[in-house]
């Protein structure tokens, strides 16, 4: 009777470990996810600030070579459009790399596992290659046919019209932050436009004037729709959040876009010019295809910076962050073309940190909140 008092004592005992290591379990298991959920977040923030130096540097070296080009003797609309998007070879490289080493299998996906067919994303494409090519074609024009103050204070707009386009394409909430940022940021970029010597003193007919006012409207809102829906094509086509999306969906559009301003080139005749204003260039013809070249370049960059910024955030702060370089440019300018920095400049350049900043807020709110319905949900997955 002692020895099955004994065994039934030692069977109480294994069984009373048992219950308090699982309860030991399931108090760890909270811990061990909050932990997870801080490591993908320190992911994603490393991701956003790279794509956001890419944008700011890409974009601030870009719109400096591109003054370069104009005041050295460069004319062509056509080549200043065509650099905006021929670049995209350099890409090649990266995306083999990563289609390589970073299989597809490991990638995140949004909402389906199946991938596009190929008429799909050809589709994709074409349609965001063609409106690249047009819109930046209109900004060409609007530069050429308006004052530098009224041109820059309608590209200032783009603003207001990515926050209409998130909302119908892309469910963006407009929260009073939001509306305090994009307030501050055009704010901002309307008193770059505005400081008495950024104005341009170019005569044109009022009738090129017109053309250039409607044509730079009319690119900040195509510009502002594009990255709306390249947000909607991740969305709901591409279905990826892999670095070699990002890398596709600048390359294939970039070549249609390309292509399109070769067309342009040799239509409109230009290609004669293009010979005459070489040799001309004052710093001499080496310097004109470095310019040229380099011009390409940091406009990829940019761009991988602003599709990036879209599938990792949305269209609107991708907006944000890149008005957010326009204040950037003018300290550029002070240190290479000698400008002066003028109290406006100081004064946008705080506004736009603010706005900045008031957005940033806004989205670490709404990432303490999914935070929250995120691990209530995977601790009742678990679970069960």
């Amino acid at each position: 009777m002692g020895e099955i008092q004994e065994v039934q004592l030692q069977i109480r005992c294994q069984e009373s470990a048992g219950v308090q290591g699982k309860v030991a379990s399931d108090e760890a298991f909270p811990t061990k996810l909050r932990s997870s959920n801080r490591i993908r977040q320190y992911n994603w923030w490393f991701r956003v600030i790279l794509y956001a130096f890419f944008l700011l540097s890409g974009q601030a070296v870009a719109t400096l070579l591109g003054r370069l080009y104009y005041d050295k003797g460069g004319s062509s609309k056509w080549m200043a459009t065509l650099v905006q998007s021929s670049g995209f070879p350099v890409l090649f490289a990266p995306l083999f790399i990563f289609k390589v080493y970073s299989p597809e299998s490991s990638s995140t996906v949004i909402t389906s596992k199946a991938s596009p067919s190929v008429f799909a994303l050809t589709l994709v494409y074409l349609s965001l290659g063609l409106m690249f090519a047009g819109d930046n074609m209109m900004y060409s024009n609007g530069l050429l046919y308006l004052p530098v103050s009224t041109y820059s204070l309608l590209c200032a707009t783009q603003l207001a019209f990515n926050a209409i386009f998130s909302y119908f394409l892309n469910s963006q909430k407009l929260t009073p932050f939001i509306f305090n940022s994009l307030v501050l940021l055009t704010i901002s970029a309307s008193l770059l436009a505005a400081e008495p010597n950024s104005a341009d003193t170019t005569k044109v007919s009022k009738g090129k004037y017109v053309i250039g006012f409607l044509c730079t409207l009319g690119a900040s809102a195509g510009y502002s729709l594009l990255l709306s829906l390249t947000q909607l094509a991740f969305q709901k086509v591409i279905k990826k959040e892999t670095i070699t999306a990002v890398l596709e969906m600048q390359i294939f559009p970039s070549l249609v876009a390309t292509c399109v301003c070769v067309v342009g080139i040799f239509a409109s005749g230009d290609w004669k010019h293009l010979k005459k204003e070489m040799n001309e260039y004052a710093e001499g013809k080496v310097s004109y295809v470095m310019t040229l070249v380099w011009t390409a370049i940091t406009w990829q960059i940019s761009s991988v910076g602003t599709v990036g910024l879209i599938l990792e955030a949305t269209s609107l702060f991708t907006n944000v962050i890149s008005t957010l370089g326009l204040p950037i440019i003018p300290i550029f300018a002070v240190i290479f073309f000698h400008d002066k920095l003028s109290g406006i400049k100081v004064v946008a350049m705080f506004l736009s940190l603010w706005g900045f900043v008031s957005y940033i807020y806004q989205h670490y709110i709404d990432n303490g909140k999914t935070k929250e319905t995120t691990t209530d949900v995977d601790l009742k997955e678990e679970k069960l």
